[in-house]
């Protein structure tokens, strides 16, 4: 492998330069062709128009050149021409991989999308396996600025693997705003499932720093390069635990040319009613409990009951009976296909029609589907679904489970013990669905109601981020939202800080309603340095047992040091120390102690951001509170009294989870403060 130094006019380095200068020009082209489109003769309204101005746009969005991100970061060059491996002297081709594809005048390819079939070798090839190709060069780049190149070549025996250098760079360069792509830097255990089927379901277990929100963001990347027509149809989205999250990934996927994503939290997809009221960790748990899905459905269909009248259709001077024992014929035919209670109510009124139609046609008369719809539409038709199977609110249902104390015990005998049942009830009765102080959790219950009432539409790719925290429950509405397509569910169990925290991954994905989903275990750490890593590393065996810890693969160990301080202003100065280097800067502590820093940096002068706000070259220290830490990542940290994180939580295990997960946000250096003691389970 070779990286040179120094480069003379006509060199490799200046010819490289001289090809991303001619790709820029190219792609400038692309979009100035994309933009002088004129549209006004192919459309024939103004709907069509509208549509096709918005692709157009959509377009030139995708084409545009961000001048601090390399349009190309690889090159590959072929040991034959495709097709060609076994003629002699047959020369092989090259090709620059980059974020998105770049062609010439005469449509000849200048840049490779990384998601073509040919860039795959870029991230598979290896000395064992070099899969044809016989140099892989690697770009450096200062801004936009090409200024390095390595060569690695895979034919060659003589030449030792050794780690790149650039891409070991470009996993540690400094990072300022929002999340970056990892598109250089994904590794073949990534790539694996980055480039894994739509058809199935893809569970990644992976610990801090392995890159799994980075895998499942690219993994959408791919699929909407390989799967574009479909996924035009049928949508995709990403879900976050919390919007600082959602706004901290959101320039990945345009990054890569992708606009089309929607992004979202569970609580934005379950938004039927409003959320101002919280539940206790006991009531949250049982409210989230998957046999809650069973006591909804009891509640529901315990609406519909059984004819004893018969229904009396008049039509002109002729009368049509239909017996009462014929209507519970057809009640229990609905009941026994088991089809949405809502659907079930649309059909019923037709085929009491259809019962009256074939009276009339034994009758010798000849009515046509006009005279059965108007039959449906009977006001003696309607009175009796109205009577048997009335309409039901989803929310309103859910309400008087919760307040109607009879109600909840009749449905949920058997299936919640008594304890449970006092448990969810509210202590007060409420006058309407709108002056209901619901919860999260209530408000997931409403959604599971809305959905047996009126199928939940369903996209053709969810992505669920931060997957280990949510409930049964949760996971159900998901699974509403992917049930036609797949999910590349994300997380890490040793990371689950909620009361209904997931216990395993193939349970999970069974409340998904993806039992069939295969589980990935990255173990590869990119993010997090060695000394980091390790020090939490110590928390597993105490919070996620049966998981095998991150191994660094960074060479740089990182900084790292444990300082015992007396006052604030003690971790203050820890902050304004680290705000010496390059790049961004978090100070994560419990939410109780946030106002204290809060005040201690305002005095100290130092201006901070809230999770969420972007980081500017002006100011580069965020003060985050431990419950928002999760799926964030700084340059250098300061944790903030270890004790008070674990403290702050309802119980000893959840407390060391989120104290794990404040310990792994930084990517260089962390310094943990504290006046109290150490938890014991950290001096282990």
């Amino acid at each position: 492998m070779s990286t040179p130094a120094h480069d003379t006019p006509d060199g490799p380095l200046a010819r490289e330069r001289s090809h991303l200068a001619a790709s820029r020009a190219a792609l400038r082209a692309m979009r100035e062709d994309v933009e002088a489109l004129d549209i006004s003769d192919v459309t024939a309204n103004w709907v069509n128009a509208a549509v096709l101005a918005r692709q157009i746009d959509d377009r030139i969005k995708a084409l545009a050149d961000l001048s601090d991100t390399p349009l190309f970061f690889g090159r590959l060059d072929y040991l034959h021409a495709p097709g060609a491996e076994q003629a002699e002297g047959a020369g092989g081709e090259q090709f620059y991989i980059g974020r998105r594809h770049v062609h010439d005048a005469d449509g000849d390819p200048m840049v490779i999308d990384w998601r073509a079939p040919v860039s795959q070798p870029f991230y598979r090839a290896s000395k064992k396996d070099p899969m044809d190709v016989g140099l892989r060069r690697r770009f450096g780049y200062t801004g936009g600025e090409l200024t390095a190149y390595e060569d690695e070549h895979l034919s060659d025996p003589e030449e030792a693997a050794t780690t790149s250098k650039l891409l070991q760079q470009e996993i540690e360069r400094p990072r300022v705003g929002p999340m970056r792509d990892i598109v250089a830097t994904i590794q073949p255990e990534q790539d694996e499932i980055v480039r894994s089927g739509l058809g199935g379901t893809v569970c990644v277990q992976g610990g801090p720093g392995t890159g799994k929100t980075a895998v499942g963001l690219h993994r959408v990347a791919y699929l909407l390069y390989a799967h574009r027509e479909r996924l035009a149809r049928t949508g995709t989205l990403v879900i976050g635990p919390n919007r600082s999250f959602l706004h901290y990934i959101e320039q990945v996927l345009p990054a890569l040319g992708e606009l089309t994503v929607q992004q979202a939290t569970v609580d934005d997809l379950v938004a039927h009613v409003e959320v101002r009221g919280t539940d206790e960790a006991a009531a949250a748990i049982v409210k989230g409990d998957a046999r809650m899905a069973e006591v909804l459905r009891r509640a529901l269909y315990s609406h519909v009951t059984m004819p004893t009248e018969p229904v009396v259709v008049v039509r002109g001077s002729r009368r049509w009976r239909v017996p009462a024992y014929e209507l519970e014929e057809i009640v229990r035919e609905l009941l026994a296909r088991d089809i949405r209670y809502g659907a079930a109510r649309e059909a019923l009124p037709q085929r009491i029609a259809h019962a009256v139609l074939v009276q009339m046609e034994r009758a010798g008369e000849a009515p046509d589907d006009r005279v059965q719809d108007a039959v449906a539409r009977n006001s003696a038709v309607k009175a009796a679904v109205k009577a048997v199977w009335p309409a039901v609110d989803p929310a309103k249902l859910v309400l008087r489970l919760l307040t109607d104390a009879e109600f909840l015990a009749e449905h949920a005998d058997g299936v919640l013990s008594e304890d449970e049942r006092k448990t969810i009830l509210w202590a007060k009765p409420v006058r309407s669905v709108k002056s209901a102080k619901w919860s999260a959790a209530d408000a997931v219950l409403v959604d599971e109601a809305a959905d047996l009432i009126q199928r939940t539409s369903s996209l053709g790719h969810v992505v669920l981020d931060e997957a280990q925290d949510l409930s049964p429950m949760q996971y159900r509405a998901v699974g509403r939202r992917c049930t036609t397509g797949s999910a590349t569910v994300l997380g890490d169990l040793a990371q689950g800080t909620t009361p209904w925290a997931t216990r395993s991954w193939a349970e999970a994905l069974a409340h998904l309603g993806k039992p069939e989903g295969a589980v990935e275990e990255l173990t590869a750490g990119f993010r997090v340095p060695t000394d980091v890593i390790a020090y939490a590393s110590r928390l597993l065996p105490h919070i996620a047992p049966g998981l095998t810890p991150v191994a660094s693969v960074r060479e740089n160990p990182g900084f790292f040091e444990v300082r015992t301080v007396t006052e604030t202003a003690e971790t203050v100065a820890s902050c304004e120390e680290l705000l010496r280097n390059e790049g961004s800067t978090g100070l994560i502590a419990a939410d109780a102690r946030v106002p204290v820093l809060a005040g201690a940096l305002t005095a100290a002068g130092i201006p901070y951001l809230a999770p969420g706000e972007e980081t500017t070259r002006e100011t580069r220290l965020t003060l985050v509170p431990a419950s928002l830490a999760k799926g964030l990542e700084y340059d250098y940290v300061v944790l903030d009294e270890p004790q008070a994180v674990v403290d702050g939580e309802p119980d000893g295990r959840t407390g060391l989870r989120r104290l794990y997960v404040a310990l792994t946000r930084a990517v260089s250096g962390l310094i943990v403060t504290h006046t109290a003691p150490l938890p014991p389970q950290l001096a282990e």
